[in-house]
């Protein structure tokens, strides 16, 4: 089974509690104390949290009366995003030094394909030990990393010697390492699906294993497919350099919930001109608008509208807004109100670059 598969070197590198960590690297005064970024009035929510302040319990959207009620010594800080995207480049720069082949999943992770690498290193350990090592040298902060054969095994694998350790799932250790896994460490499987698993015997790698394609698919939706497949060491998904977005928005959450339509409109024109922004400086258009409401029983509701031709016009996007607020009757009082546009002009068919993949012996040195 293993020689069929084309065999790559990937590395999955984790910043640890990054926007935390960036603020303690900025300010010698909160380290070493329990911090969380993001809002502590009652509607704020925890973007991200120090070890110090995880010890007490303390995790990302925590709302800031939860995590401040476990730890009563916990420290917020305001996000700095700008910030925080600043460190992200820096991070990035030292990826580059290695391989073009990246794909960075948000401001603090990204995939790398180290097969073939600038360092002409056969060893993606030792390149991830090296990448570890210059982020701390050259920035100050600690990252993790996984290596192994595919992008799922790596993500997992990064997650074992947190925070600032690394683990490398060699080629002839995979099938073990993903039998011996507890299904809710499975990439992908939240709270929902592990319950589902458990309901149905599965808790383990090896227990999904044991269950045919068809009894995955029946259970599990298309999911099934990928759940077969991955438990197996199979994902064949490659490192795409290049993530085109499949929509872009704006959102706002009050901090007194709204009742009145007029004070909704007043708040989606401010919304609209954020999404425009964005739009703008991407170069983005789209066609289908879609308006987010979350009402203060927290239940979500979207609406949405597609044009026949492509906008970024703040204007245009709040008269379609309008539109669609006004469509029907509002369920209850709103703390949430978002817009985002979809459909853009942006999506293009993505070749099939799994053809291009190195097909490489299964001995090769990890």
């Amino acid at each position: 089974m293993h020689n069929e598969l084309p065999l790559r070197k990937i590395i999955h590198v984790d910043m640890d509690a990054f926007y935390a960590s960036v603020e303690q690297l900025d300010n010698h005064e909160l380290r070493g104390k329990p911090l969380a970024v993001g809002g502590s009035e009652k509607r704020g929510v925890v973007s991200a949290a120090s070890y110090e302040a995880r010890k007490y319990g303390v995790k990302s959207a925590m709302s800031g009366y939860l995590a401040r009620q476990n730890c009563p010594n916990l420290i917020f800080v305001k996000p700095r995003f700008h910030r925080y995207k600043e460190v992200s480049l820096q991070i990035r720069e030292i990826f580059q030094d290695y391989t073009d082949m990246v794909e960075p999943l948000s401001l603090d992770e990204a995939y790398l394909d180290v097969t073939m690498n600038k360092k002409g290193n056969p060893s993606a350990t030792l390149i991830a030990q090296e990448i570890r090592q210059r982020i701390f040298n050259e920035i100050g902060l600690t990252a993790s990393a996984g290596i192994s054969i595919n992008k799922f095994v790596a993500k997992i694998a990064s997650d074992f010697n947190k925070p600032n350790g690394q683990k490398t799932v060699n080629p002839e250790e995979v099938i073990q390492f993903l039998e011996d896994l507890e299904i809710r460490k499975f990439y992908g499987v939240g709270k929902v699906t592990a319950t589902k698993m458990y309901n149905l015997g599965i808790f383990t790698g090896k227990d999904l294993k044991s269950k045919s394609l068809e009894f995955l698919e029946d259970h599990f939706g298309k999911s099934g497919a990928h759940y077969f497949h991955v438990v197996r060491g199979i994902h064949n998904s490659p490192v795409k350099t290049e993530r085109v977005p499949k929509s872009v928005g704006a959102e706002r959450t009050f901090s007194e919930n709204l009742s009145s339509e007029v004070f909704m409109l007043e708040r989606l024109d401010h919304i609209a001109k954020e999404l425009e922004g964005r739009l703008k400086k991407s170069e983005i258009a789209g066609k289908t608008i879609t308006l987010k409401i979350k009402y203060s029983d927290f239940s979500l509701q979207t609406r949405s509208k597609t044009l026949p031709y492509f906008v970024s016009d703040k204007d245009l996007i709040l008269e379609t807004a309008k539109q669609l607020l006004y469509q029907e009757k509002l369920e209850n009082s709103v703390r949430l109100l978002g817009l985002s546009l979809a459909n853009l002009n942006t999506e293009i068919k993505e070749t099939d670059k799994v053809k291009d993949m190195i097909t490489v012996q299964l001995k090769f040195d990890f």
